[in-house]
């Protein structure tokens, strides 16, 4: 019996040692060589957690581990704790490179997307009748900044354009658009940088007299707000639940990713995407603070399968707008692929853009 034990247990050692070769010998294809950590805008969350982005990043050598930040706020954190931060604009990069002690680094911009104004259905038939906004397909539309804001400063309510009826009973109180926290979010910031460049006559406001002529207006627009959102997902996530405010500022990379993943059923359906007439270009900006995230911003730019799946989860490539507008083409009631006549302007500096946004909240 013993004897039999022996030769038994010599055949699974020998076997073990076999496998354990078989193994060790051959690398499994897409398995990942390093491990980066990043922090990044919450409207990237979910295209970092795809599987198939995992996969694709795997198959280059990366796993990537993410936390979320306010773009704004990320040059507060302990940088040197990070690989890389991804802001949702090129106007924090600059600070964050700042902090990290990386000024000067090779940052790049593998994608962007526009601000837009998700709106009930009912909401923007009343902002319609009322010259505030244009319709220009059944669920899209622009939104009339001038006229918004001439609204915002007289503290219009949403029965006084209905002419005192009840109409829309749902629409009560003062109109607005949800945004989130402007000293922190990006959105929120890019929001009153384009708010303030239509106050200001058109022009980006520049100076103390530009933030004093423009920053009443822009606390309005705040204030009445109450609470705000440190991050894009939270109010949209409330909109496409069914509650929430009437007006969401969001980005149109997440309506194109939920309407890619036909997620869009009953009352979300009914919702209304408003382009601003004016808009401040959002490029998220990838900024390298380790060697090891080095080439992982220009991977995103410029591999076929990776800019893919950018455009699966709404945002437009850099190098591949023809890509989006391609991947968008049966959602045209909601989208507007050629951005037509949006007025793209640029953004303050950053000091202008925090003062703004500091005396808005104030």
């Amino acid at each position: 019996m013993r004897r039999i034990l022996g030769i038994a247990l010599a055949i699974l050692l020998v076997g073990g040692v076999i496998a354990a070769i078989a193994i060790g010998g051959k690398k499994p294809e897409g398995t990942a060589t390093k491990t980066v950590r990043g922090v990044i805008g919450s409207e990237k969350s979910e295209f970092f957690r795809d599987p198939d982005v995992v996969k694709a990043l795997a198959d280059k050598g990366y796993t990537v581990k993410t936390e979320t930040s306010g773009s704004w706020a990320m040059d507060q954190l302990a940088l040197k704790e990070f690989d890389f931060a991804f802001p949702s604009s090129s106007e924090p990069a600059t600070e964050i490179e700042a902090a990290a002690g990386v000024k000067g680094a090779q940052n790049s911009k593998p994608f962007f997307s526009p601000l837009v104004v998700i709106a009930r259905a009912n909401a923007a038939k009343v902002l319609a009748g009322h010259g505030l906004a244009r319709m220009t397909a059944k669920n899209s539309g622009t939104l009339l900044l001038g006229p918004f804001l001439k609204a915002a400063a007289e503290d219009k309510t949403w029965q006084a354009l209905q002419g005192g009826t009840s109409a829309y009973p749902e629409l009560a109180g003062t109109v607005f658009v949800k945004t989130t926290d402007p000293t922190t979010s990006n959105s929120g910031a890019l929001f009153l940088a384009t708010a303030s460049n239509v106050a200001n006559n058109a022009t980006v406001v520049s100076d103390d007299a530009g933030i004093d002529r423009t920053a009443p207006l822009m606390k309005k627009l705040v204030s009445v707000q109450g609470a705000l959102e440190q991050s894009t997902d939270d109010p949209f996530r409330s909109f496409i639940s069914g509650s929430g405010e009437p007006l969401i500022l969001a980005y149109e990379s997440q309506v194109a990713s939920l309407l890619q993943q036909k997620q869009v059923t009953g009352d979300v359906g009914d919702m209304v995407v408003l382009y601003p007439d004016t808009t401040v270009n959002s490029p998220h900006t990838f900024v390298p603070i380790s060697e090891k995230a080095k080439e992982l911003g220009s991977l995103l730019a410029t591999d076929p399968k990776l800019r893919s799946l950018v455009v699966r989860h709404g945002f437009r490539p850099t190098e591949g707008v023809a890509e989006f507008t391609a991947a968008t083409a049966p959602h045209t009631a909601y989208l507007n692929p050629g951005l037509t006549g949006i007025r793209q302007v640029g953004a303050p500096t950053v000091k202008v853009l925090m003062a703004l946004a500091a005396r808005a909240k104030g």
